[in-house]
């Protein structure tokens, strides 16, 4: 009868992929939860280290972790549960590697596929969707969308976003009461994730208490950086605020596109000739040493931003394993190549529901902070984006504790 009933029904097979976020364990509880409790779902496999693995023969089946009632965990627990890759399919559908997968997949009777992960991930997505449909295959494709970055288009906002933004405005504030101890002017420089998207930057404002308070400057990647223009409004912003904190994007750059963190001299080459990047912060702190002689240091956040479970946003850890549910729902009623969005409803309240997008026309494009978003000549973010992100950092998620007394993590 077991076997019949392997026969009739088909499995799912849910994969990890790119930088982890506080809650993408969670958008994984989602996805399996549902299809454990799913009547037309036989068995749910994990990719262990995303499709590079699964390529390895490299999966894991989540019936032990639902028998022993251990998957709750995955809520409260920070990295990728199953592993993450940074694997890129060829463009050419072509290409063996596609006959090789799709033949895993048939072997493991798999017949929806659900991969978690950012703009790389929903380019997999869209790869696998396309050669399915080429190939005359009836396995669905869905993609739970992943960042802390908040970039993926024709979304409102990205599950880990939430999280890391609470994370980032936390710990500015904390910066911001530590370096107002002491009476001399003094300068933080606190370099927070964000190549070419200042979202997570921006979330530094929420630290204020009001529009008077630190941080009083905040740089984006979005606009033209000038380090003099820059040293001007230091210098000016401590003549109000002699205990200064400011915010900066990793991924600052000048009128040309050059990386401010390009600019140290101190940066070495490797065996390739290519320079090796040390941060901006650090380039900026030896900048207004020199410049104006004031106590300064920076801080770089790291990957504290994207991995803290301690400062999980409520809001985040719930709508993270929303997306994950409804994937599986959006995959079971006959969706393919498509990713979970999320839309905001109008009013006053915080309201949010899932929706599908075409995963085609979301790879491989990125969404940056409006331009008017961006004032004070580039140095400051206006009460919309307040209004935007304040409700996504919302509720605090008490994580159980283990014997030990810290927090209750589970490992594969």
């Amino acid at each position: 009868m077991r076997r019949d009933e392997f026969i009739m029904k088909k499995n799912l097979v849910v994969g990890q992929s790119g930088g982890p976020t506080a809650v993408i364990n969670s958008s994984l509880y989602g996805v399996v939860k549902e299809g454990c409790q799913s009547e037309e779902i036989d068995w749910v496999f994990g990719m262990v280290n995303g499709i590079e693995g699964f390529l390895k023969n490299r999966y894991l089946d989540f019936q032990k972790m639902e028998e022993e009632k251990t998957l709750e965990k995955l809520l409260y627990t920070p990295g990728a549960f199953l592993g993450s890759c940074r694997y890129k399919l060829p463009d050419d559908l072509t290409n063996p590697v596609y006959g090789e997968i799709f033949k895993k997949l048939e072997e493991l009777n798999i017949g929806y596929f659900c991969y978690i992960g950012g703009n790389d991930s929903m380019d997999t997505v869209s790869k696998l969707s396309r050669y399915a449909a080429g190939a005359d295959s009836s396995i669905r494709f869905i993609g739970i969308p992943k960042t802390v970055d908040n970039d993926l288009v024709m979304t409102d906002h990205t599950p880990g976003y939430g999280s890391a933004a609470r994370y980032v405005a936390q710990t500015v504030k904390e910066i911001a009461y530590d370096a107002s101890v002491y009476d001399s002017k003094s300068v933080t420089i606190v370099e927070i994730m964000g190549r070419h998207a200042g979202w997570l930057t921006a979330a530094g404002c929420l630290a204020r208490r009001d529009e008077n308070d630190n941080p009083r400057l905040i740089y984006l990647p979005e606009t033209a950086f000038d380090t003099e223009k820059f040293v001007a409004s230091v210098e000016q912003a401590l003549e109000e605020c002699p205990n200064l904190v400011v915010c900066v994007s990793e991924g600052i750059k000048d009128k040309d596109g050059v990386l401010i963190c390009e600019y140290d001299s101190e940066a070495g080459v490797d065996n390739f000739g290519h320079k090796m990047l040390t941060g901006c912060g650090k380039y900026l702190e030896r900048l207004i040493q020199q410049k104006l002689g004031v106590k300064v240091r920076s801080v770089e956040l790291n990957v504290c931003q994207r991995c803290s479970s301690t400062m999980m946003s409520r809001t985040d850890q719930e709508e993270a394993a929303q997306a994950g549910m409804y994937g599986v729902r959006a995959a079971l009623g006959g969706e393919t190549g498509m990713m979970v969005a999320f839309e905001r409803k109008d009013g006053s309240e915080y309201e949010m529901e899932c929706s599908l997008q075409d995963v085609n026309r979301i790879c491989n494009q990125e969404k940056t902070v409006p331009l008017e978003w961006i004032i004070r000549e580039g140095t400051d973010v206006s009460s919309e984006f307040i209004k935007y992100a304040m409700p996504l950092v919302k509720g605090k998620v008490n994580c159980p504790e283990g014997e030990d007394g810290f927090a209750d993590f589970v490992r594969r």
